[in-house]
């Protein structure tokens, strides 16, 4: 089961890994399982960069730090955000023209905007978080961006056809995917205490407030609004973060 998590890695970050043969629906269903870990892997790295740039100053660290999440991440689910918000803005309330506008390659002044105001606010948060030297934030932000992924999945209709998920919502284990959750969850709260509470708590309340977004305009998820559903749960996890501190 190691290649399903070199799946994870490869589609999730941009870190160097050679797959040596095309995956199968199986495994890139059990990938989905790895996502947490991932996660908490992009975590490391961000702590880690952060530690490093510990003497320099706090607004250029965060400076750093952010350009080093995109770069890890490569951009790709502020790219679904930017098209998710697009659609949502061009959709008009049409269902059709809402999933033909996320398909649109091009972006729109709503997605560049959407863009600009959760780096915005992610920026803001990293200065905060350099400032305290609270590195667990670091690791739980992208932990919880992909665990809510899991939850998503499993309770939420992919309504592409041939689209990139349409293996994995076929073939998906979804006890296992559960489970992984729970222990996601129970993991976190061992690791950051009774804090880590009110940290799950926004991570489910965006998923509930966006699924019921998704449900009500195109009847399910397409990738686009997972990506999206990742970078809302990461901003909102370090921002209650920075108000809680």
């Amino acid at each position: 089961m190691i290649q399903p998590f070199f799946i994870a890695l490869q589609f999730l970050t941009r870190m160097p890994v050679n797959i040596s043969r095309i995956p199968d629906d199986r495994s890139m269903a059990y990938s989905l399982a790895y996502y947490p870990l991932v996660g908490l892997i992009i975590g490391v790295l961000l702590a880690g960069i952060s530690w490093l740039l510990k003497d320099s100053p706090a607004i250029l660290s965060a400076g750093l730090l952010l350009v080093s999440w995109v770069i890890i991440t490569g951009g790709l689910h502020l790219d679904g955000l930017a098209d998710s918000v697009d659609a949502w803005a061009g959709g008009f309330g049409d269902r059709e023209r809402t999933l033909a506008i996320m398909k649109d390659p091009n972006c729109g002044p709503a997605g560049v905007v959407a863009i600009v105001l959760l780096l915005l606010l992610k920026f803001s948060a990293l200065y905060v978080i350099v400032e305290t030297g609270d590195l667990m934030v670091l690791l739980l932000a992208p932990v919880f961006g992909r665990a809510v992924l899991l939850l998503l999945f499993i309770t939420t209709p992919y309504v592409r056809v041939n689209g990139l998920a349409t293996a994995m919502t076929s073939h998906l284990p979804r006890k296992l995917i559960f489970l992984v959750f729970v222990a996601t969850l129970i993991t976190a709260f061992f690791l950051a205490g009774t804090g880590s509470l009110w940290l799950m708590l926004m991570m489910l309340l965006i998923f509930v407030l966006l699924r019921v977004l998704m449900m009500s305009r195109i009847g399910g998820m397409t990738g686009d609004v997972a990506g999206a559903l990742v970078e809302v749960t990461e901003v909102n996890v370090l921002v209650v973060a920075v108000l809680l501190h």
